[in-house]
């Protein structure tokens, strides 16, 4: 693993990222890109992968695309209008789109994927038609996992792609390699082309959860004491309160423009998406030992607000859906 690691580094290193950065107002013409990653398949495209998908476009990659469909709302999906349906939006767009992740690997160098949960990353992997079903030698030589999944999901595919083969030698590289590139920065930041990409997803989000839990109670506290959220906003960002929850993605309705919180928390991270890794979290502090109180009462919270019906609205809906925060104005 070290001396593949060590040839992928070297091979990533000579590639001219600088002008890889996407420049969102020109575009990129596709002799920007080395050929060895010029052919992007991406696959999962919800409200982050949409964005990340066409970014990559915009910055002159040839991507191939693909959505999951879950099998218990295919029918609902054959109800909805064309104009909704993310595959055909990029098709309309001239953009190649396949009906399986095996048909957007013979067809890319590189594959990504950004998917919900660990099942639905095994299943495309996989699956029936999956991107490695049964196959020893492969077209991609890279694939990159950026969904928050657990480390027992990213340790079964890096391992099964570590036993496969290269159908052509690309560059430095011998044989097909996986990387777990988790991203942090949410919707916001995949539109903007700004996404960190991590190997540490769920002790961050842990983090988040709880961060965006205490903020939200502070303020639901401030404003039973009669105090506004714009006064305690310009307080915990001038003092040792201050955090992401407070200063860039604030909970409170009317606070700050161009976050979840002023467009009826729609458009972020889900709550459900946020449960999941809470439970994730769970799992992985049990098995090196580890109490997690904390992460056990966060967890239980944005249970409570999936079954109360806001699975689909923003995490940070936890500050009027569970501690009935108000608006400021």
């Amino acid at each position: 693993m070290a001396s593949r690691g060590f040839r992928v580094h070297r091979f990533l290193r000579s590639c001219d990222w600088i002008r890889l950065r996407p420049n969102l107002n020109r575009g990129f013409s596709s002799d920007a890109v080395p050929s060895q990653l010029e052919r992007v398949g991406f696959i999962g495209l919800g409200n982050m992968g949409y964005h990340m998908a066409k970014n990559l476009i915009t910055a002159g990659y040839k991507v191939t695309v693909h959505d999951i469909v879950d099998r218990q709302i295919k029918t609902w999906i054959l109800m909805i209008s064309s104009n909704d349906n993310t595959m055909k939006k990029f098709s309309e767009k001239g953009v190649p789109t396949k009906e399986t992740p095996c048909q957007v690997a013979e067809s890319s160098d590189v594959i990504i994927t950004m998917l919900p949960t660990s099942s639905n990353v095994l299943d495309v992997y996989f699956g029936q038609n999956g991107l490695i079903e049964s196959q020893n030698h492969l077209s991609p030589w890279l694939f990159i996992d950026s969904s928050t999944v657990d480390p027992q999901t990213s340790r079964k595919i890096s391992m099964s792609i570590s036993k496969c083969h290269l159908k052509e030698k690309k560059g430095y590289v011998e044989k097909p390699i996986m990387l777990d590139a988790p991203v942090s920065g949410g919707v916001p930041a995949a539109e903007a082309g700004t996404l960190t990409f991590m190997a540490a997803k769920i002790c961050n989000n842990l983090a988040m959860a709880i961060s965006m839990i205490g903020v939200s109670e502070a303020f639901a506290l401030g404003q039973n004491l009669g105090i506004r959220a714009s006064t305690l906003t310009n307080i915990f960002n001038s003092s040792s309160a201050r955090c992401w929850s407070s200063d860039t993605y604030n909970p409170v309705p009317g606070v700050m423009p161009g976050v979840p919180s002023s467009r009826n928390y729609d458009g972020g991270f889900a709550s459900k998406l946020m449960a999941k890794d809470l439970g994730l979290a769970i799992t992985s502090a049990a098995e090196v030992g580890l109490e997690s109180p904390l992460t056990s009462k966060a967890h239980n919270i944005y249970k409570r607000l999936c079954e109360k019906g806001y699975d689909s609205k923003d995490f940070s809906c936890v500050f009027r859906h569970y501690y009935s925060g108000k608006d400021e104005n």
